[in-house]
């Protein structure tokens, strides 16, 4: 879709003023789990740390493995590969828990297989999951292809 611009005018003065529609992008970070690639919103995303060692919680939900201490707060961890029902987490070198961040500033972290990397998407690129998937409360907000990849965007605020 190419820019274009619209004229307005400020009721109040004479003059004109152009504003000018652009296409916008959102930064997401991208990162696998099970061989899939996913993307979270970077404005959800608190930081990014190393496999910690996590206290398990007796008595909760299998995706849920427990809590960490970071910088003081104690924050919930969460298994990504078990909330979307997958097999249990490999930990390897590459594994890595996200800080997420809730709208109610709420923090959760998330275990991955590996981050790589931080990407611009137009939001015009993103489009609704499959039509199987309509009407359903859902993990998955939207998919983009990027390269040879299909991305599926998580909702955060879902996810806890």
């Amino acid at each position: 879709m190419d820019k274009f611009e619209i004229a307005t005018t400020d009721m109040n003065s004479d003059s004109s003023k152009a504003v000018t529609n652009k296409k916008r992008d959102t930064k997401y970070v991208i990162f696998d789990v099970n061989n899939g690639k996913y993307g979270i919103d970077v404005n959800h995303v608190n930081t990014v740390i190393n496999m910690p060692t996590i206290t398990k919680i007796p008595k909760t939900p299998a995706h849920y493995k427990g809590i960490i201490s970071l910088r003081g707060e104690v924050i919930p961890i969460i298994s990504l590969r078990k909330k979307i029902s997958l097999e249990e987490d490999v930990v390897t070198a590459d594994s890595r828990v996200i800080i997420t961040e809730m709208d109610d500033d709420r923090k959760v972290g998330l275990i991955v297989d590996s981050v790589k990397e931080v990407v611009a998407i137009p939001d015009d690129d993103i489009m609704e999951p499959s039509q199987f998937l309509k009407g359903q409360r859902t993990l998955i907000y939207g998919v983009a292809k990027k390269g040879d990849n299909i991305i599926s965007f998580f909702d955060v605020e879902l996810l806890a």
